[in-house]
């Protein structure tokens, strides 16, 4: 796996890239990529963060894996490429969104316009074989991600984290919650939304209430 970081985020990152489980994750991949059809495609596996420069960053949130049907996966947790039908989970987001904000709901579900603001969307695990969720899990995908996000809780300020979902809760442990406002909710997959869990959380209008409070632009959802 070549790893393709933006200066900033090498900057970071340099001593977890360089570190022996980063290494054995990188062969991992190379070897999944070249045996099996895997997603994203290997040039989106870091799109979140060349999108995204770690100076830029004002709202991480946090997902499990990539989706792992063919044409979904583009390197941002949650979102499909334009022209692809959305999945159940995110079109639970964009209707909360569309409570939220009063806009109608969108016909892309491309999140690439949020990432272009200074929204990091970020995968716990960021690559999958296809048709096999979770197939990447437990190879030091977490291990990187918990440091990407450690890296921000420190480094960073003023940050909103956006947690759906307990999987995301748990990573939501190397956040320092004085510093930075985490927003907790159940996740927006359809079992988690039926039961009450996610709808109502007012996560988008709660973040750009406290990035206007702390003098940064809020985010066209």
């Amino acid at each position: 796996m070549k790893v393709r970081l933006i200066k900033s985020w090498q900057t970071e990152l340099a001593d977890t890239i360089k570190a022996p489980y980063f290494e054995r994750l990188s062969q991992f991949i190379r070897q999944e990529y070249g045996q099996f059809n895997c997603y994203p495609p290997e040039e989106d596996i870091f799109k979140a963060f060349d999108l995204c420069p770690f100076e830029h960053v004002s709202v991480v949130i946090i997902g499990q894996d990539p989706y792992h049907g063919p044409g979904q996966a583009h390197g941002l947790c949650f979102s499909v490429p334009a022209g692809i039908p959305h999945p159940p989970s995110l079109i639970n987001i964009l209707k909360e969104l569309q409570q939220n904000t009063g806009k109608p709901y969108p016909e892309s579900g491309s999140l690439l316009p949020w990432a272009a603001q200074g929204v990091l969307l970020l995968n716990a695990t960021l690559t999958v074989r296809a048709g096999q969720a979770g197939s990447h899990q437990k190879q030091g995908w977490e291990k990187f991600t918990d440091a990407v996000i450690e890296k921000l809780s420190s480094n960073g300020t003023d940050l909103v984290f956006m947690l759906w979902g307990n999987y995301a809760k748990q990573k939501g442990r190397h956040i320092d919650r004085e510093k930075h406002l985490v927003l907790e909710a159940g996740h927006p997959s359809p079992l988690s939304a039926n039961r009450g869990l996610w709808f109502g959380n007012k996560h988008f209008n709660q973040a750009n209430a406290f990035l206007k409070a702390h003098g940064k632009p809020p985010i066209d959802w």
